[in-house]
């Protein structure tokens, strides 16, 4: 826990000062992550640290238009009332929790043979 600024809590510290923030997701080596790239866009869908760390690990695509069909299939799954859905986008498979538009997890091609998706109520192919 990082002491209070300013005395506020009852503790001054007056020489404090605080750490810088790491970025919330490392950047790819050509540029932004998918996961950057899905923040600055306009549907607000995130990623968990989990996800994001699957999706630079495997090199799922990072092109601005997977995000938006990512995008409008994590929509399309709201529309419908949707808790926690599988929107699949070519290859690949994302594991989002709609209500706070939250991917969980990615899988490409190669990691979902022989895989079982529970805990969800609907599937998109977006």
């Amino acid at each position: 826990m990082t002491p209070p600024v300013n005395g506020i809590g009852g503790v001054s510290s007056p020489g404090y000062v605080p750490a810088p923030r790491a970025p919330q997701s490392p950047a790819a080596a050509n540029g932004a992550s998918f996961a950057d790239e899905l923040q600055r866009s306009s549907g607000g869908v995130q990623f968990s640290k989990h996800a994001a760390e699957r999706v630079q690990r495997r090199g799922i695509a990072e092109d601005p238009q997977t995000v938006e069909r990512l995008e409008k299939g994590v929509e399309m799954a709201a529309a419908k009332g949707s808790r926690a859905a599988v929107v699949l986008v070519d290859q690949n498979a994302y594991v989002v929790a709609v209500r706070n538009r939250t991917v969980i997890t990615a899988l490409d091609q190669a990691h979902m043979s022989n895989h079982v998706f529970t805990n969800i109520d609907s599937a998109v192919i977006a």
